[in-house]
């Protein structure tokens, strides 16, 4: 069984939604919930791979300001 969340579930069914479709809907938003997470995951890494290339890009011009000097 995928992952459910069980106050959407909860809401859904209190308001006589039937039960396999109140499963249905809470277990689609726990997936999207768990897409978003790997996106923010994926992104702070890619944050951490800009930050680091762009360092070395500036050390790298600072390199070469100073050889051509």
């Amino acid at each position: 069984m995928a992952l459910i969340m069980g106050s959407l579930y909860d809401a859904l069914r209190s308001a006589n939604v039937d039960d396999e479709r109140a499963r249905k809907a809470a277990e689609e938003v726990a997936d999207f919930h768990k897409q978003i997470a790997d996106v923010r995951t994926d992104l702070g890494i890619m944050k951490w791979m800009l930050g680091f290339l762009l360092a070395a890009n500036v050390g790298i011009i600072l390199l070469l300001v100073r050889l051509v000097s």
